[in-house]
């Protein structure tokens, strides 16, 4: 069995403080794909990056405390890319691949439009950029997983409140019609396989009593190959306890 965890961390020291370790030991995982590290490498002492028994492998912004990614795998990769050949983007710290015999893993940090006009255009830029970069991927012959915080609800069922945001960013008809073309290139939304109908949040906001409310967005993702996507027997997301505004998600696949 293959254990994979992704969680945007909003902050690596931040959900360190908050015992993201300790619930993160207790799982056993294989792979685990961090967004949103907001640091260095250099910023994190060996208790927050709490490396032992992985293989840690970062991609960082050059901008400081903002954005960056990491992928931990007990097993050692063949081969790790940082960053996807894009000049904009790479700078922004949002992708770090490792491959392994038979399948590649992503962790990947999608942009967010919500600040304003022109981020929500490096939003669009970043989406147009990155779909032929999957498709290069795949065709390689492995099977992939991409773990990511997407940025981006793809259905009415997976946000509480999709009628007051049909109009926001996270739910614009482009960025969903965005998913709807990488799924109809083969691309499998795995959690949405195994649960088609769970009503089930990753993100809430900070303000209003959302997440008591659990008025939430499902915005991280795993997303697959067909081959690897067929393998998934188990997903859960757990966010019985705080360790950031996102929630961490797992997937069991049986290989």
């Amino acid at each position: 069995m293959l254990r994979i965890v992704t969680f945007n961390a909003n902050g690596l020291r931040s959900a360190a403080k908050k015992d993201f370790w300790t619930w993160f030991d207790a799982q056993k995982a294989d792979i685990l794909c961090i967004q949103e590290l907001k640091g260095q490498e250099n910023d994190f002492n060996a208790e927050v990056l709490h490396a032992e028994g992985y293989h840690v492998y970062m991609h960082t912004a050059q901008k400081r405390g903002y954005s960056g990614v990491a992928l931990y795998t007990r097993q050692k990769p063949l081969n790790v890319r940082i960053g996807f050949g894009s000049e904009e983007f790479d700078a922004e710290g949002r992708y770090v691949e490792a491959e392994f015999e038979n399948y590649v893993v992503l962790s990947v940090y999608f942009p967010s439009g919500t600040s304003s006009e022109d981020r929500q255009s490096a939003k669009y830029r970043f989406l147009d950029q990155f779909l032929p970069h999957l498709q290069s991927l795949r065709a390689r012959g492995k099977e992939v997983v991409f773990c990511a915080d997407v940025n981006i609800a793809h259905k009415e069922i997976d946000l509480k409140n999709w009628k007051g945001n049909v109009k926001n960013s996270g739910f614009l008809p482009e960025e969903r019609a965005w998913l709807d073309s990488l799924f109809a290139l083969g691309w499998v939304y795995v959690f949405r396989y195994l649960e088609p109908e769970k009503e089930q949040y990753t993100w809430w906001s900070q303000r209003g009593q959302a997440r008591a409310k659990n008025v939430g967005w499902r915005i991280d993702y795993q997303i697959a190959t067909p081959g690897l996507a067929q393998k998934a027997r188990v997903t859960s997301v757990y966010a019985d306890e705080k360790f950031s505004d996102h929630a961490p998600m797992i997937v069991d696949y049986e290989i």
